[in-house]
């Protein structure tokens, strides 16, 4: 018979596709979480995983995770609405975003506002929120690239011009603006595969038949600005980086193309029932007058 715990070790077996690392992040002997899988597999009827060679999910694996997924997460949702109730409407938020250096003002004025309320702040690529939406493990998604799934409702929280960061002692630092064949053979400092940046940054060299010359790829996006200052190369760099980290020393330079620019948008499940914390922080959210130089809330 199927148990909640077998059920949440196979989640994380499927993410990862791999055993040893599921059973330490389990925190569990490796022979045991295989044995808990095979009788998963024996309670189905049928097998889960594709053994040959790497460890991956099959088509009934894909299957089943969205079923686990959706079940878990009905069963934290109920968990947290009777929370919420007992607190008396003060329950808890969990938020998914690729970057939270653009959300520091109005998650700042939120927890001002609400105080009592505990807020999680999750990390993830824009690929993973539909799947993280429908179980249930967030609440609400802020993304920089379209998530594409049919139960997912978004609202744009606002669209910006994307730019090149440069040195201010490069050659380029002195010019207008720059188009993707003058940034070709030019050394980039980007985000890793996956972020918004690095897809922004490969689309638009794609769109001209050229290749970007990657030097640095971060997994701390925070710190692309810096290193561009230390002379490591060149990066794309949104307005809003630019506004909220004018004490970094380089010049910002319009790139010549109408695709050179990012849309910020807030998402949730269609028909999830979101808490009272939830609906607050997606109002604080769409509300949040983006154009401010260091952000306010509109006035009603």
């Amino acid at each position: 018979m199927m148990d909640l715990n077998s059920l949440r070790q196979f989640l994380i077996v499927a993410r990862l596709e791999h055993l040893s690392r599921a059973a330490d992040e389990l925190r569990v002997a490796q022979p045991s979480l295989s044995r808990t899988i095979a009788r998963l597999e024996r309670d189905l009827g049928a097998p889960l995983f594709d053994r040959s060679g790497r460890l991956r999910l099959n088509a009934a694996g894909h299957v089943f995770r969205a079923h686990v997924e959706r079940a878990l997460g009905e069963l934290e949702a109920g968990r947290r609405a009777v929370a919420e109730t007992v607190n008396e409407g003060a329950g808890s938020v969990r938020l998914a975003s690729e970057t939270f250096l653009t959300l520091t003002g109005p998650l700042a004025a939120y927890k001002r506002a609400h105080p009592s309320v505990e807020l999680e702040l999750h990390w993830s690529p824009a690929e993973d929120m539909a799947r993280l939406l429908r179980a249930r493990q967030v609440d609400l998604c802020v993304a920089s690239q379209p998530i594409h799934a049919e139960e997912v409702e978004t609202v744009r929280l606002f669209d910006e011009e994307v730019g090149v960061g440069v040195p201010l002692d490069h050659p380029l630092a002195g010019r207008t603006s720059l188009s993707v064949h003058e940034l070709a053979g030019q050394p980039f400092v980007t985000a890793r595969q996956g972020h918004w940046l690095r897809r922004l940054l490969d689309r638009l060299f794609a769109a001209n038949g050229l290749t970007p010359r990657i030097v640095c790829e971060s997994d701390e996006h925070g710190a692309i600005a810096d290193l561009i200052v230390a002379g490591l190369g060149i990066g794309l760099v949104p307005s809003f980086a630019r506004r909220k980290g004018e004490h970094v020393p380089l010049a910002w330079i319009p790139v010549d193309s109408p695709d050179c620019r990012r849309t910020v948008t807030v998402s949730w499940e269609t028909g999830s029932h979101l808490s009272t914390a939830a609906r607050q922080l997606r109002t604080t959210l769409t509300e949040w007058d983006w154009s401010a130089e260091e952000g306010v809330r509109r006035r009603a």
